[in-house]
């Protein structure tokens, strides 16, 4: 009987550190023009986050910013540092998910206004050198070591997901830059793979992914006969856990066929 033949590996995506740094100061500033908007009445209304409020869910997303700063302003590990890839990250994110909480909560008893805090960081982002943002650059992070470029990928998954956040908690839209959703739906979209590796289920995300997963036999030619394809918005849901397999199906967001198009085993990717 042959010896099944372990999926190949996969090559590290590239990401454009020019369009990355557009992309983060963008969303960013989406952001700020939402936050701008909210009433009291907003500012009080649940996240949809466990116990977090609107507010609390934009002292985060300020957060995000400033860990961007905090970062690039560490001195550089040495050439050779062992790193954390944006695959592992996300899917580590729920290990550190209490840390994360309670230092949110102690910021947020600390920011007085988290609209001005954010605007703060939004000039102190803009003003920061770009270069900075290298995929040769290795800083200090909560997973030992990441690339400075990586990190900065990583901001525009957080950004994007809590964007999302604040829209559907709010009524106020928060425009999504394209690149940052982009990138997004491509980190996501990796870490799935690397999460079930396999080759016997295409799934799709167009403009942005395409990746085969999960274990079976392996796809050559023609059309695939296990494929999942949705949106860039429903795909960013359903690998964070915002809306469930499931649900997702019986809205027909998704498209699944074949008899291993089932990825709800393997949901959400990103904690």
């Amino acid at each position: 009987m042959p010896t099944p033949r372990r999926p190949a590996a996969r090559r590290a995506r590239t990401y454009d550190p020019g369009r990355s740094w557009q992309a983060l100061t963008a969303q960013v500033a989406h952001v700020l023009a939402a936050v701008r908007e909210l009433t009291p009445e907003q500012w009080a209304a649940d996240s949809g986050l466990p116990g977090w409020d609107v507010r609390t869910l934009v002292v985060h997303l300020v957060r995000q910013v400033t860990s961007v700063r905090e970062l690039l302003a560490q001195e550089p590990l040495p050439p050779g540092t062992a790193v954390t890839g944006l695959d592992t990250w996300a899917r580590s994110t729920a290990g550190i998910a209490d840390l994360l909480d309670a230092d949110t909560r102690e910021s947020a008893e600390a920011t007085a206004d988290p609209a001005a805090a954010l605007a703060a960081e939004a000039e102190l982002l803009a003003a920061q050198e770009q270069d900075a943002v290298r995929a040769d650059l290795v800083v200090p992070h909560v997973f030992t070591a990441m690339r400075a470029l990586d990190f900065t990928v990583t901001r525009l998954v957080e950004l994007v997901v809590h964007s999302d956040d604040l829209t559907r908690a709010t009524g106020v839209e928060v425009v999504l830059d394209r690149q940052a959703v982009a990138a997004a739906v491509r980190v996501l979209a990796d870490a799935l793979a690397a999460a079930a590796p396999g080759n016997s289920v295409e799934v799709r995300i167009p403009p942005y992914a395409a990746v085969q997963c999960v274990e079976g036999p392996r796809h050559t030619r023609g059309t695939p006969p296990n494929v999942v394809e949705t949106d860039p918005l429903t795909w960013i849901r359903l690998a964070t856990g915002r809306v469930s397999w499931s649900e997702a199906l019986d809205a027909a967001q998704v498209a699944a066929s074949g008899e291993r198009a089932d990825l709800g085993p393997y949901l959400p990717v990103m904690g």
